[in-house]
């Protein structure tokens, strides 16, 4: 009897001392361990759904927003027969039923089956009332204007992280971190509190510096001209030579950002900035600013180009027509190649490449987008003994359209090289301007009296005796230049009889620019010369672009206008510096 009370008392005690030790372990030796399972237990990971900043153009247009939207998720160890959950989603969701299987059998918790899903399809989700399927918020980016200054705006992956365009470039700006926040619950799962603020997360908006009426403009024309002249690319950009600001960016083919997955990359590139080309006539600016600037010509500069050729080492450079003694504004405005060779000659190689530098080609602009390209110049130790001959007439250099229109803008903001650019400030949720574009150094390449000169001498190019009366608008006056350039064979590797690029570049009104603006067709049919194909095109755009900004006509001087409504805010200040 007593030995059995001793074993009886004795397993009492061990048992309350096992008691002792795992309570002692659990409360100080494990305590750390077991309040992370505790908080587990008691909280619930929520995500935290990112607002994406919007982007507006510069008068506060819409281009990019924000659409609630439901993502469709599983959790497979709740799925009791994937085949007939799959087979009741099939048709409701854009998912294939095989891939459903897979997913719904997966040993993940967790699995995407749809996201970005609209209100209809979530309601027909909720009514299947199917075990294992959730629906958490999230946010999809919408472009409401569709192909709309696609370029310019990029577009964003499923994630809403930006991929091209504005969107790339200042994704850090419009998006934030985002991620997951602990919510206290019950032991329901009920969350006992919380403040808004923790569950939703807020990105900067952006202001553009385009004019969505100067952009549809843009647009409009360069559509029109596609669809006459069958290029297999186009670009036009305006611009405002005196900031930089680019007030309107069209290329085609063009795209839908809001489906970006459905075109193919050529559609989605931004060949403003990013196509090389050899830029042709429009590059005899470099001959013409060099010459003047440097004192080797003027204007009535005579030269002799009666031959109708001249020959630069083993090849001979003709004019289309023959000409005879021309001064360099003639050369000009005849676009006569003989006669810009022989200007660059007496320039010398050292000197026209000090140029295409100053006037900054071979390297980027420096604009606020992705994929620019800096373009292809030679130093004058890598030239041929025909090199100086050709780049002299736009060949043997590549450009994009981006650097010949800066080029040009530093003629009509007498001399100045700006720096391109597509944001005009960034603000927060709250309003606040956080960033702006603030006035930069601007580096003088060119001195006033040349570039005065170079303005008269466009002038005439837009004249009936020049390459381009077809640029000419009714009422003021446009200074710029043509080109016409062959392309490469991609199949023989030589210079093609049948491939041209068209442009002209130019800017109106000729003697005070308001904007500057190059238009550019790779490839046009039936008629292919820059002063036939893109000089219209630079013409229509102009003219409705000046009367949209209410921009006073040249022929109006000493006369009395009156203008009905108020002038549109576009931000082109003459010669504000």
């Amino acid at each position: 009897m007593q030995r059995r009370r001793f074993v009886v008392v004795t397993s009492v005690y061990i048992f309350f001392l096992v008691i002792f030790l795992r309570l002692s372990d659990l409360m100080i030796l494990d305590h750390a361990r077991m309040a992370r399972i505790a908080e587990v237990q008691y909280t619930k990971g929520q995500n935290v759904l990112v607002r994406r900043g919007s982007i507006y153009d510069r008068r506060g247009k819409e281009l990019a927003v924000n659409l609630e939207r439901q993502s469709l998720y599983s959790d497979p160890e709740q799925i009791k027969s994937p085949v007939d959950v799959a087979k009741a989603l099939h048709g409701v969701i854009n998912a294939k039923e095989g891939r459903l299987i897979e997913k719904l059998s997966s040993d993940k918790r967790f699995v995407w089956l749809e996201r970005n899903i609209s209100p209809s399809i979530v309601k027909k989700i909720r009514s299947l009332g199917i075990e294992g399927l959730g629906l958490l918020p999230n946010m999809a980016r919408f472009y409401p204007k569709g192909n709309f200054a696609s370029h310019l705006l990029g577009f964003v992956n499923i994630d809403n992280v930006g991929l091209e365009g504005v969107e790339k470039r200042y994704d850090r700006f419009l998006s934030t971190s985002g991620g997951r926040v602990a919510l206290t619950r019950d032991a329901h799962g009920n969350i006992l509190y919380t403040e808004d603020d923790l569950l939703e997360s807020y990105g900067n908006s952006i202001v553009l510096t385009i004019d969505e009426g100067l952009q549809n403009i843009v647009e409009a024309e360069i559509d029109r001209a596609v669809g006459k002249w069958r290029p297999y690319a186009a670009t036009a950009i305006m611009m405002n030579p005196y900031n930089g600001e680019v007030l309107a960016l069209a290329n085609r083919p063009s795209f839908n950002p809001n489906h970006p997955g459905d075109y193919r990359p050529s559609y989605r590139r931004n060949r403003a900035v990013t196509d090389l080309y050899e830029p042709g006539s429009t590059f005899k600016l470099v001959m013409a600013a060099a010459a003047l600037n440097e004192g080797v010509a003027t204007l009535q500069s005579r030269f002799d180009c009666s031959e109708g050729y001249v020959e630069v080492g083993k090849r001979k450079i003709r004019d289309v027509h023959k000409h005879g003694w021309m001064t360099l504004k003639e050369i000009i405005q005849k676009s006569s190649n003989v006669g810009a060779v022989k200007v660059t000659l007496r320039l010398g190689p050292d000197r026209f490449y000090r140029y295409m530098k100053k006037l900054g080609f071979g390297e980027k602009t420096g604009i606020d987008l992705t994929g620019e390209s800096s373009g292809i110049v030679k130093e004058p130790s890598a030239w041929s003994g025909t090199t100086i001959g050709a780049v002299a007439i736009g060949y043997e250099v590549m450009v994009t359209p981006l650097q010949i229109l800066r080029a040009y803008a530093a003629v009509a903001n007498d001399g100045y090289l700006v720096k391109p650019h597509v944001v005009s400030r960034i603000i927060s949720p709250d309003g606040e301007v956080l960033w702006r574009y603030g006035p930069v150094r601007k580096k003088r390449v060119l001195s006033v009296r040349t570039t005065r000169m170079l303005r008269k001498a466009f002038k005439s190019v837009v004249s009936e005796d020049g390459t381009a009366p077809l640029a000419a608008v009714d009422g003021n006056l446009v200074a710029g230049k043509t080109g016409t350039t062959r392309m490469l064979d991609p199949v023989t590797k030589k210079y093609s009889r049948k491939m041209f690029v068209s442009s002209f570049v130019g800017m109106v009104p000729a003697d005070n620019p308001v904007f500057v603006l190059v238009v550019v067709l790779w490839n046009p049919h039936k008629k292919y010369y820059g002063g036939e194909v893109a000089a219209p095109v630079f013409s229509s755009i102009a003219e409705k672009a000046l009367s949209y900004m209410f921009v006073p006509r040249d022929d109006t001087d000493n006369e009395e206008v009156l203008v009905v409504g108020k002038p549109r805010e576009t931000g082109v200040n003459s010669r504000d510096f």
